[in-house]
């Protein structure tokens, strides 16, 4: 394996973690939302929302994935055009969790 420094490593598993997590809680709210209230026009944009939510989550999620798993099955180092991918899905995934995160938090407060 292309050895990752471990401060990469656990920040990219940190990151699919709180991606997790947040999938978790967006689809949590989404089935409260819809036995609570169903689906009416007032629901409809937030629920729209919260599957937006929950897809713009997953992509990052796979890319990282994908991208370590690259880097770990080259030899003797990994390519600096994945390297590169990866650092930037990072900055990328960071700020689409931090978005999403404020968009989740924004429908809770909403309905609560």
């Amino acid at each position: 394996m292309a050895k990752l420094p471990d401060p990469v490593l656990t920040n990219i598993f940190t990151l699919q973690r709180r991606i997790i997590e947040s999938v978790d809680t967006t689809t949590a709210l989404e089935f409260r939302l819809l036995e609570q209230m169903g689906e009416t026009a007032e629901t409809l944009p937030e629920l729209e929302e919260l599957q937006s939510i929950r897809e713009r989550l997953l992509s990052p999620y796979s890319r990282l994935h994908t991208l370590v798993l690259k880097a770990a099955q080259s030899q003797p180092v990994a390519p600096n055009d994945v390297l590169n991918l990866l650092y930037r899905s990072i900055e990328s995934t960071e700020a689409a969790l931090a978005a999403s995160i404020a968009s989740l938090q924004e429908i809770q407060r909403n309905w609560n």
